[in-house]
């Protein structure tokens, strides 16, 4: 059973803007990429044993792309062997992750309060609140999965509601659903902030495969810090909680 301890501590909170919230998430990232690499390379293990039990092989599919010459109208995409299969497995990876992102937000929260941060820390969500968080993760997976079927822009859209949902779930021991509807509400009101903060925190996650594709394993789990740091922004620096068993 998970007990939580409150106490006051030192630590940050950015401004409700845009730029406040980037530089606050850039500042607590610089203390916790390691951590954040040791998720990403969890994430690809698993991917490659993915790809491994399906049979889909993505570099044959991107070579057959380029031979394609550009011309895609007979490419499809689900003829390629194993590709549906691999995407049911990767849905249901990411599903299984979202407790190790919730985990980064926490070393976050212990780094910005200069609390002593150990290895075990990135595993958090599977122990404390892990049900709500694999509830959550698959209603924002099928939010966003239907923005992406409508049209590519409409995610860009939606994804800014759903900022808040993991540090709220973290932070506050809510329900899949509260957590859903009180990040809703909070970006609803203060959508021109969020939508900014969530396309410049995208464009710098992705950043690693422009510049250096390995290099998405630095760059991508900055969005979860982002999340933090609005989290921060609008909802005011979180109490510290400590696990015990």
């Amino acid at each position: 059973m998970s007990e939580f301890n409150e106490f006051d501590q030192q630590g940050s909170v950015p401004n409700r803007d845009t730029g406040s919230i980037i530089s606050h998430a850039f500042e607590m990232y610089k203390g916790v990429f390691l951590y954040g690499i040791v998720a990403m390379i969890i994430y690809l293990i698993g991917g490659f044993v993915i790809q491994s039990v399906s049979g889909f092989n993505s570099a044959s599919m991107m070579e057959e792309m380029r031979d394609a010459g550009g011309d895609y109208s007979n490419f499809s995409y689900w003829n390629a062997p194993g590709f549906s299969l691999y995407l049911s497995l990767s849905g249901l990876l990411g599903i299984l992750l979202a407790p190790l992102y919730v985990g980064l937000i926490y070393i976050v929260n212990k780094y910005n309060t200069k609390s002593q941060i150990d290895f075990a820390d990135l595993f958090i969500g599977y122990k404390q609140n892990f049900v709500n968080i694999l509830i959550y993760s698959i209603l924002s997976g099928i939010i966003s999965s239907v923005a992406m079927m409508l049209c590519f822009f409409p995610i860009i859209f939606v994804y800014p509601l759903l900022l808040l949902g993991y540090p709220i779930l973290l932070f506050e021991n809510a329900s899949a659903t509260e957590a859903l509807g009180k990040s809703f509400n909070i970006a609803k009101e203060n959508y021109g902030t969020f939508l900014g903060t969530t396309v410049l925190g995208g464009l710098i996650s992705v950043a690693g495969v422009i510049l250096c594709g390995i290099g998405v394993i630095l760059t991508a789990p900055f969005m979860m810090v982002v999340m933090y740091s609005a989290y921060c922004a609008f909802l005011g620096k979180p109490r510290q909680i400590a696990y015990k068993q």
